[in-house]
């Protein structure tokens, strides 16, 4: 499958393109996938990824009760590191944070089993691995069983209609709050991560960049979440790592 190039996307003018990523294949090569969830890892821990998620459970934890746990579904989780991100966040705060990280393919879901089980069993005994479908959150967990949703790094490989049905499941099971965390579709973003990827694996190159071309828009981001009907969607991004959140504060702790 061919990259696309920079001519080409400047050409378009940076309208959404979707290209299906490598690493969402069912029979997806386990070694290419494995090296393409490392960069994802190294994404979100270098570029804001995990830190963006931090700054709103820290905001939204700051009247949490003593004593109470928190609850946290990670949606489309990939290797879990955000999740263990947040968990390490979690003790320097002394909060008891347990993490669902759902998934559905089931080649990534047995990376993150092996990333969890190289990590220190003191966070990763607050995360739990299921195997589940972003587009039947609700019938699966049913309302309001998680404080916060997030999903990292995933609704960009969705239609549209499909990406507003997960964000709208992601408020139903959600008591607190969401966050979705995701990319910024630009040309200064396109060139950033086309120079990244250079001499990088196919797999890597490949979803990396039609990535960026599948991201969003301030305004396209923000219609999404009103269209949902999201409760007072607040959009905050990140120049230098071309990453955003629109986060929905429901203010029940």
């Amino acid at each position: 499958m061919s990259t696309p190039n920079f001519r080409w996307v400047r050409s378009l003018g940076m309208q959404r393109v979707r290209v299906p990523e490598l690493m969402d294949a069912p029979d997806a090569d386990r070694g290419e996938l494995s090296r393409a969830l490392g960069f994802i890892r190294w994404v979100n821990h270098s570029m804001g990824g995990s830190a963006a998620l931090i700054r709103w459970l820290d905001l939204w934890s700051k009247g949490w009760p003593t004593g109470k746990p928190m609850t946290l579904l990670d949606v489309a989780t990939g290797s879990a590191d955000v999740p263990i991100a947040a968990r390490v966040w979690a003790r320097k705060r002394g909060l008891d944070l347990r993490i669902t990280a759902i998934d559905l393919h089931p080649t990534t879901l047995d990376l993150a089993r092996e990333y969890l089980s190289a990590s220190d069993p003191k966070l990763a005994e607050g995360v739990e691995l299921v195997a589940a479908d972003a587009l039947e959150m609700v019938d699966r967990f049913g309302i309001a069983n998680f404080d916060v949703a997030h999903a990292g790094l995933f609704l960009h490989h969705l239609s549209e209609i499909n990406a507003m049905n997960v964000l709208r499941q992601m408020d139903r099971v959600s008591r607190v709050g969401l966050v979705w965390n995701d990319l910024v579709r630009s040309r200064a973003g396109f060139a950033a991560i086309h120079a990244m990827t250079i001499g990088a694996p196919e797999m890597v190159r490949h979803d990396a960049r039609v990535s960026v071309r599948a991201g969003f828009t301030k305004r396209e981001a923000l219609d999404i979440a009103h269209r949902v009907g999201l409760h007072d969607p607040t959009y905050r991004w990140n120049l230098l790592h071309h990453r955003f959140t629109v986060s929905s504060f429901k203010g029940d702790l």
